[in-house]
């Protein structure tokens, strides 16, 4: 693969770092490119053949395609945006910002540029929004030779010829699939109808998780998008889902580490939407945690009387935060791959109940063990009631272990019942909570269990 850095050594020279791409493959001419200004990426654009400058552009893995457009002049973008997938080009126009973006779709053909509106009106993150239009499709009443015939003259300009979609000769309404392979080995005669199935199908405003899920299920290339009356709207591509599919779980990432998910690549975002996008989750956070300090406060008596119970708040706190996250984090995947529904919270409930009780009292026996130990062993004293305290511990620890299951499994079925992505119930949102709860359990077991000695 070409260095970047070693052919413009000497200052960038557009036509060189473009004669350098001619035999490079399109998924290595694009990371040549993300190193590139968006400026320089669009001089370089300009000396690559048309076809090679569409096929880059047509790659999701460009870091700066709408600055690219910009910076291309009208007469250059306008061709290449003609010449792009139309899903592609309308992902790039919708990232534009008004005056360019008019400007280029009233250069468009009228076929591109209603194809591109057509995409454009559907809502983000939906089957409509993702589908191309690019496809392969002929009347049911075709024969075989006449579709191969067909498939031919127009694979140049179709995202995929895998599947042709059968349509009914009159109304055009979707009435079967065939794959190229079965195509192939039918009869020249044949009408395509004969060889189509029933094929699967989903809504333009299904969610793209679902429509993910869709084509996993049922191992498809491709699914074709449909209206209510079973118009063959697009299709969506296995690789268009993949990408989907990437972006998703990068968002369910960066909730999980309680921040606002980023649209752009780390070393591209700048510094202000950082910052708003880290410091809003930090600050609620921090606020939260401020419930933390008013609690030991409340029981600052007790912590007088038995400084020894201070040594155990960071064991005490990070158990329940644990088991509060696990619970969040499976729960939250759970319900992302339809595991789970909704109305199975209760049945969630009874599970995670015994769950924590177990768990929790694991750690309390380990708990009770350490404190045995390093009491017996001489490594630290503990006092003549240190057999009470080692049971506060534990006891503390089957609370908060068994309080941060429960409420760690609800908090995603909560978020989603209002409204809310059930991974803003992120990792640090649940540690928080039980963080606050875990020492109010703690200081409650140590009044029960330890009134009339140390306290």
């Amino acid at each position: 693969m070409t260095d970047i850095h070693t052919i413009s050594e000497g200052g960038f020279n557009a036509a060189v770092v473009a004669a350098s791409l001619t035999d490079e493959h399109a998924a290595d001419k694009v990371d040549i490119l993300n190193e590139l200004a968006p400026e320089q990426a669009a001089e370089v654009l300009r000396l690559l053949p048309r076809e090679t400058a569409i096929e880059v552009l047509d790659k999701p893995e460009l870091l700066f395609g709408p600055e690219i457009i910009e910076a291309l002049p009208q007469d250059v973008a306008v061709p290449l945006l003609a010449g792009m997938s139309s899903d592609m080009a309308a992902d790039l126009i919708q990232q534009l910002q008004d005056p360019p973006r008019s400007a280029l779709l009233e250069g468009l053909d009228s076929a591109s540029r209603h194809a591109i509106k057509s995409l454009l009106a559907y809502p983000e993150n939906t089957a409509g929004a993702m589908m191309t239009i690019e496809f392969v499709s002929a009347p049911a009443d075709w024969t075989v030779e006449r579709t191969l015939q067909h498939i031919r003259q127009v694979e140049r300009t179709r995202e995929t010829v895998y599947a042709i979609y059968v349509l009914h000769p009159t109304t055009r309404r979707l009435v079967g699939a065939v794959s190229l392979r079965r195509l192939i080995a039918g009869e020249p005669h044949a009408t395509i109808g004969s060889l189509a199935v029933t094929p699967i199908t989903t809504l333009p405003l299904a969610d793209r998780e679902d429509v993910a899920r869709l084509i996993a299920r049922h191992d498809l290339l491709a699914v074709p998008v449909v209206d209510k009356a079973a118009h063959l709207l697009g299709i969506v591509t296995f690789d268009d889902v993949i990408d989907a599919i990437i972006e998703e779980n990068t968002e369910d990432a960066q909730k999980f580490g309680g921040m606002e998910a980023i649209e752009e690549p780390y070393m591209q975002i700048k510094l202000g939407d950082m910052i708003r996008k880290r410091g809003v989750w930090l600050a609620v956070l921090f606020v939260s945690e401020m419930l933390t300090a008013s609690v030991m406060q409340h029981f600052e008596g007790e912590l007088e009387k038995a400084l020894v119970l201070t040594l155990f708040i960071p064991l005490i706190m990070s158990s329940g935060g644990n088991s509060g996250s696990q619970a969040t984090s499976l729960l939250i995947r759970a319900l992302a791959l339809h595991d789970v529904k909704l109305s199975d919270w209760w049945k969630v409930a009874l599970r995670e109940l015994p769950t924590g009780l177990l768990l929790g009292a694991g750690l309390g026996v380990i708990g009770m063990i350490r404190v045995v130990a390093w009491q017996k062993l001489g490594i630290y004293d503990y006092g003549e009631h240190w057999l009470l305290v080692g049971l506060t511990v534990a006891a503390a620890l089957i609370g908060v272990v068994t309080f941060g299951s429960v409420v760690g499994s609800m908090l995603p079925f909560a978020l989603q019942r209002v409204g809310f992505d059930p991974a803003s119930a992120s990792a640090p949102f649940v540690a928080t909570l039980v963080d606050v709860t875990g020492l109010m359990i703690y200081f409650s077991a140590a009044l029960l269990i330890l009134r009339g000695t140390l306290l």
